[in-house]
């Protein structure tokens, strides 16, 4: 083990920053209406599926308190918990490598893959291999990666970026995917239609002839289990288990928050998870695997534990908390931000409510400072949240840390002098009769959509409310009668 015990910084971070900051990512996704709409259809129907089946569960409170006390309780011990985990993978026949950050991280991949003499592996779902950009630095060794999950094939094929964590397509719909098939798929029918079942088989038939002849699999984790060295996925589809079964060598990288304790733990998610993520009582497939097993399944097991960004996170007591997030989901579906801009304006692989605290942490503040500022701090990311994550409370702190970073900022002067104003009672008087002011520009529509320099950065993106025609302390003096008068 080469880095825990002192928070690394990562030299590479991978897909974590956009090419724009989200602000103007953010007013650009905003004009595409059928981004919107697609976007707008899928969430409701996830939120829909999810509220039933929790409905279904009396101790669904529980359980969350459950996942939040393990996942608190494996990061007050992380180190041991992650040595533990090394010393089972080894016995079971694997091996561990420890990478600081992305270029680490491929390096170890890549050099993996290049000792079997493969040209190609395909993959299983990987948000941290998305994290840390290992297609492009697989193809730049000559190397190609075969995303297997469909949707992340649609995102490859179209040369899109995932919008979403668990339905990474979620911004496109049929008719869009039949037109990628066609364009982009060797082999497609070109009469194909965009019925669900065709586009499906379509896949499938791409699909197969990769898996029988990959050497090489790549593969993330939900979960691995310290106790017995185990690693998990689940999925829906069943390309993990071909990923995880058919090819001579398995790849896995996970970031080093994945690892929990025991089996028993294992109970906990995987009643969480499912019902977050795509609203069903247990995935279809949830596959297991420890170290190699003669005869059955790849003969080579390699583990790849990735920091990036994470001892410096967990440093952080006010922001650790980012590392117990399970990539379910379910505060996206519910974020009224991210249904609305959709998952490419927050420029990192994990979008949301989730990827707006856990980004910046992971690649430093100063480097995504305007992050923590997508939200409305509404709180339905922490209801949904099933291990608890407190996401409007850590907002409000990185934004502190976000404005800290920029030193003297006009944020820092604007609250300034709001603090010297509120001071003083003739001062406060002042600015509330100064404030009146501000009717004469709202006056058509009773609200103000622009404001002069340097307020109308407020206004760039939302309308300022119309000023009253009296101060509350004007009607106060102007009644009759106050309460408890003459009593």
């Amino acid at each position: 083990m080469t880095f825990l015990g002192m928070p690394t910084a990562p030299r590479g971070v991978g897909r974590l920053r956009g090419d724009a900051p989200f602000p103007v990512a953010a007013r650009a996704a905003l004009t595409d209406t059928q981004l919107r709409r697609n976007i707008g259809h899928a969430t409701e129907t996830i939120r829909a599926r999810r509220a039933a089946l929790v409905a279904e569960m009396p101790d669904w409170e529980q359980l969350r308190r459950a996942g939040e006390a393990i996942k608190a309780d494996t990061l007050a011990r992380l180190p041991e918990v992650l040595v533990q985990l090394e010393e089972q993978v080894t016995a079971a026949g694997g091996t561990v490598h420890w990478a600081r950050d992305a270029i680490e991280a491929n390096a170890i991949v890549t050099s993996l893959v290049q000792a079997t003499g493969a040209d190609e592996v395909v993959k299983i779902k990987s948000m941290v291999t998305q994290e840390i950009g290992l297609n492009e630095a697989l193809a730049a060794a000559g190397i190609t990666a075969h995303e297997t999950d469909l949707a992340e094939l649609i995102v490859q094929l179209g040369h899109d970026r995932p919008s979403h964590i668990v339905v990474p397509a979620i911004h496109r719909n049929r008719t869009e995917i039949r037109d990628i098939f066609r364009r982009a798929m060797p082999g497609v029918r070109p009469d194909l239609t965009d019925d669900p079942p065709q586009l499906a088989e379509a896949a499938r038939t791409y699909l197969r002839r990769k898996f029988l002849s990959a050497r090489v699999a790549v593969s993330g984790a939900n979960f691995a289990v310290a106790e017995t060295g185990t690693v998990v996925i689940v999925e829906s589809e069943g390309n993990g288990r071909m990923c995880l079964t058919l090819p001579e060598v398995l790849i896995t990288v996970m970031g080093i928050e994945k690892v929990i304790p025991t089996f028993a733990d294992l109970e906990v998610f995987l009643q969480l998870l499912p019902r977050s993520a795509t609203g069903e009582r247990m995935n279809p497939y949830t596959s297991m695997w420890t170290g190699v097993t003669a005869g059955d399944g790849p003969r080579e097991f390699h583990l790849v534990l990735l920091d990036n960004g994470r001892t410096a996170t967990l440093a952080d007591p006010d922001g650790r908390a980012a590392l117990h997030c399970i990539r379910c989901g379910a505060c996206l579906n519910v974020c009224p931000v991210y249904e609305r801009v959709g998952g490419h304006a927050y420029g990192s692989v994990y979008p949301g409510p989730i990827g707006a605290v856990i980004t910046p942490q992971l690649t430093g503040v100063a480097d995504n400072p305007d992050l923590p500022f997508a939200s409305t701090l509404c709180g339905a990311c922490f209801d949904a949240c099933p291990v608890r994550i407190d996401i409007p409370s850590m907002l409000v702190h990185l934004r502190a840390r976000a404005v800290a970073s920029k030193g003297a900022s006009l944020e820092r002067g604007v609250f300034g002098a709001i603090a010297w104003t509120l001071r003083s009672p003739r001062r406060f008087s002042a600015a509330i009769r100064l404030a009146r002011l501000g009717r004469l520009l709202g006056r058509r529509r009773d609200r103000i959509s622009r404001l002069p320099w340097p307020l109308s950065r407020w206004t760039v993106a939302r309308d300022a409310p119309r000023p009253p025609r009296q101060s509350l302390r004007e009607w106060w003096r102007s009644r009759p009668t106050k309460p408890g008068a003459g009593e």
